[in-house]
């Protein structure tokens, strides 16, 4: 793998935007992923290449959300606490465990959300009291969609998201803001490991964290200013397209042998 400067010249600005889309619904990884791959990066360096320049995009637009006021640390030590110990016990299980099973869960999941979202009422914030205790939901969500994300990771952000919406009743600017801190805390523990195992290219990663700081900062931005306008076709949308992605890595063999 040769890495020229207008290779990592391209590479900074797919982060970029992929770190402007990742702030406000998720998917960033649908972009930075296959350019990586597209670059040479070999699959196993390729993921934890992603995994390291999306921690820095998740910081930077968790960073703009706490920053604004719009969500607490405080408040959200426990879930993150959880998230975190999720994120590194599926980072060290998906090593025994075979994921096949999930491949065909996730894009059914993401339907789904995309559902959600489109048929959800188009109100400022949720009503009434929220499902679940601060308590259970660190532990059932942030635990559960943690160890997801160390796991396999696809739609995390859009999980995390309907999550806080309708078991939390909060509203969508309010429930992305929580979605980045907890995916930031997923993508730093899964992160642990790929460092501890010399899988990252860090001259690459650190490049492309640059680009996806900028971009989540600005996409941090667009959501706090405007809010559901934006986020809503935005979450629609990524959830279909990784739907439609992760559906074509498993059945591409077999459409394709239909016209050989």
């Amino acid at each position: 793998m040769e890495l020229t400067l207008e290779i990592i010249t391209i590479l900074f600005f797919v982060a970029g935007l992929a770190g402007f889309i990742d702030a406000m619904a998720g998917g960033g990884g649908l972009i930075t992923l296959p350019a990586l791959l597209a670059a040479g990066v070999p699959p196993t360096q390729a993921l934890a290449t992603n995994k390291l320049q999306s921690s820095f995009g998740s910081f930077s637009a968790s960073w703009y959300f706490v920053r604004n006021g719009i969500v607490s640390i405080k408040e959200m030590r426990l879930a993150i606490g959880c998230t975190f110990i999720g994120s590194a016990i599926g980072a060290e299980a998906v090593q025994y465990i075979d994921a096949g099973l999930l491949t065909s869960l996730i894009p059914v999941l993401l339907v789904a959300i995309s559902l959600y979202f489109l048929l959800m009422p188009k109100t400022k914030a949720q009503t009434g009291q929220a499902k679940m205790s601060q308590a259970m939901f660190a532990l059932c969500v942030g635990g559960g969609v943690g160890f997801y994300d160390g796991f396999f990771g696809p739609g995390t952000g859009s999980i995390f998201t309907v999550c806080f919406v309708a078991l939390g009743h909060f509203s969508l600017v309010e429930a992305t803001a929580r979605t980045k801190v907890l995916n930031f805390t997923s993508n730093i523990a899964a992160l642990l490991f790929f460092i501890l195992a010399g899988l990252p290219v860090w001259e690459l990663g650190l490049v492309m964290a640059v680009g996806g700081f900028i971009g989540a900062q600005l996409g941090a931005k667009v959501v706090v200013t405007k809010g559901q306008k934006w986020i809503r076709p935005l979450v629609i949308t990524m959830s279909m397209l990784m739907a439609i992605k992760l559906l074509w890595q498993e059945h591409a063999q077999s459409v394709l042998s239909l016209f050989s």
